[in-house]
């Protein structure tokens, strides 16, 4: 039914990582290969690509369904349905920015001092072209393949690139002044092709397990016991998605709680439920979590 297409590079691993868990594998014969399978009814094909074409891919219809970043979409300017954002890029759950950065030591601390005729290189020479002009800013734009950061003050005098903590840039001696764009990684669909009943609710499934899986490793489940002496100081404890389940154990023994709770701060919350008077507490993973 949909035809779809995956980012190589950067993201790829991460990609393919999230589709695994969401039992969504992708198949192929090699760690090159640009073709590949899912075992899912829903997915008759897979392509592995540069995530710089993917907008313009499913723009022409070539793909049904894919998934690459708003940096790639802007940049080429494609007119493509948003089925969902997918909070995850190369190493974080944050989204990336693409920022302007000009170097440390140049004395540049606002877009309002760059003066015409600057020397800008980036991998988004129309992205960064439509948002200088915005700032009435007539520059030289250059095309980068690669290495952008170090052509810094010998060919360019200002960057335009991608970063999720800045750190990159700050050890290239670059000090960022704007943020042109905030980007997420997003499942996007063909026009056509989600205004196809059929194929949009099978696109809308795919998302509800991507999408569920990433909301999973966010959280975790947490068992325990408690006396009824000790319930109420328990519960206010539990920081749940909606209120913990609290069942009555057999015998008048007490009752069994379970709650789904951030995973972030689960290293002192338990010291903290068992303080309270909480026994055989269990923390366990979850798969997904679906709303």
């Amino acid at each position: 039914m949909l035809k779809v297409v995956l980012p190589k590079g950067s993201l790829e691993k991460a990609t393919l990582e999230l589709f695994a868990s969401a039992d969504l594998v992708v198949e192929r014969s090699s760690d090159v290969d640009y073709r590949a399978t899912i075992d899912d009814h829903r997915v008759i094909d897979v392509r592995i690509l540069r995530p710089q074409e993917i907008p313009t891919y499913l723009e022409a219809g070539l793909f049904d369904l894919g998934i690459t970043g708003r940096d790639w979409v802007e940049e080429t300017n494609s007119n493509l349905v948003t089925i969902g954002k997918l909070n995850y890029s190369k190493v974080t759950a944050n989204p990336i920015r693409v920022v302007l950065a000009v170097g440390a030591g140049s004395g540049i601390t606002d877009v309002s001092q760059l003066h015409n005729g600057i020397r800008v290189t980036t991998e988004y020479p129309n992205l960064t072209r439509r948002y200088l002009e915005s700032r009435n800013i007539d520059a030289d734009i250059f095309l980068s393949y690669g290495a952008t950061e170090a052509k810094i003050p010998d060919i360019a005098d200002a960057v335009v690139e991608i970063t999720e903590t800045g750190r990159a840039l700050r050890a290239a001696g670059l000090r960022i002044i704007d943020t042109v764009l905030t980007s997420h990684t997003e499942l996007l669909a063909n026009v056509e092709s989600a205004a196809d009943e059929k194929k949009r609710h099978a696109m809308e499934q795919i998302y509800t397990l991507l999408a569920g899986t990433l909301s999973a490793r966010a959280q975790v489940l947490v068992k325990l016991n408690v006396s009824g002496e000790d319930i109420d100081r328990v519960i206010a404890l539990l920081p749940s998605m909606k209120a913990p389940t609290v069942s009555a154990l057999f015998g008048d023994a007490g009752y069994a709680i379970e709650a789904v709770v951030p995973r972030r701060g689960i290293n002192t919350l338990i010291p903290e439920l068992s303080d309270a008077g909480a026994t055989g507490i269990l923390e366990i993973p979850l798969s997904k979590i679906v709303p």
